[in-house]
């Protein structure tokens, strides 16, 4: 695939809202801390390339993101209210959607899968009906509509999940691997979806991927995440050119050995 950059339309980070904001976050399973956060904030406008080995806590990471898995201790601060308040959850989480590496798709049409996220939102139904088949379209994918969910290929269902998920127009989109199961011409469909919502619509990504060619073409900040520990974060340049940590200069040069 190369390492050529795609080209975007530059968006100044100087005044953008800070949106996550993360204080000594600590994730734990059977007694196991599987992620360290100390201090993390995260602005808006962005596209963040989250990187690291297998295993290594980054799915873990954008799963507390999104709401889904809660962290055993810290604080995490959504537009600067605590995500985890039982009082905020469910409203904050209307502003962000997360699409996973095999998407969750429901055995009925393409068109009512997409719809789906719309009128669990409070859309009316004819009006979700209408946003979905735009975002159908706009992904170049319109002609599946009336297919059952369960025929399609990985390439086309990873697309349908990208359109339900861009369908009400979410101000973060968290994707953990969404390529990594796809041939090329899929792989570049979808990151340049990735791209085009950055630049034009200014949506902030969080993705993990384990391919850091792809990270260097669309983001423009990284961090980079080892055996449960966020190690560096930072323009995505830097990371890749100029690390401050010596394990992320090993890991991206290929010299680190698992």
């Amino acid at each position: 695939m190369g390492d050529k950059k795609i080209e975007i339309n530059e968006y100044s980070s100087e005044n953008l809202t800070s949106l996550y904001r993360l204080k000594n976050v600590i994730k734990q399973e059977s007694g196991q801390t599987i992620l360290s956060v100390p201090d993390l904030t995260l602005k808006e406008g962005e596209v963040y390339g989250i990187i690291g080995p297998s295993g290594a806590g980054k799915s873990t990471l954008v799963r507390i993101l999104n709401g889904l898995s809660q962290p055993t201790s810290g604080e995490v601060y959504f537009l600067n209210k605590e995500l985890f308040n039982k009082k905020n959850l469910r409203q904050l989480q209307k502003e962000m959607t997360l699409v996973f590496q095999k998407p969750h798709l429901f055995n009925t049409t393409v068109l009512e899968n997409v719809a789906y996220g719309l009128k669990v939102r409070g859309y009316p139904s004819k009006k979700a009906f209408k946003i979905a088949e735009n975002s159908l379209k706009e992904m170049g994918i319109l002609e599946l509509k009336k297919r059952k969910a369960a025929s399609l290929s990985g390439g086309e269902a990873q697309r349908v999940a990208l359109a339900r998920a861009m369908a009400f127009k979410p101000r973060v989109l968290l994707l953990d691997e969404p390529t990594g199961n796809l041939d090329p011409g899929n792989i570049k469909l979808i990151e340049n979806k990735v791209n085009s919502l950055y630049s034009q619509e200014h949506t902030t990504v969080i993705m993990v991927t384990h391919n850091m060619f792809q990270a260097k073409r669309i983001a423009t900040r990284g961090m980079f995440i080892y055996q449960g520990k966020l190690i560096e974060e930072g323009p995505i340049d830097q990371i890749f050119s100029e690390p401050e940590s010596n394990l992320t200069k090993q890991f991206v040069n290929g010299e680190m050995i698992f």
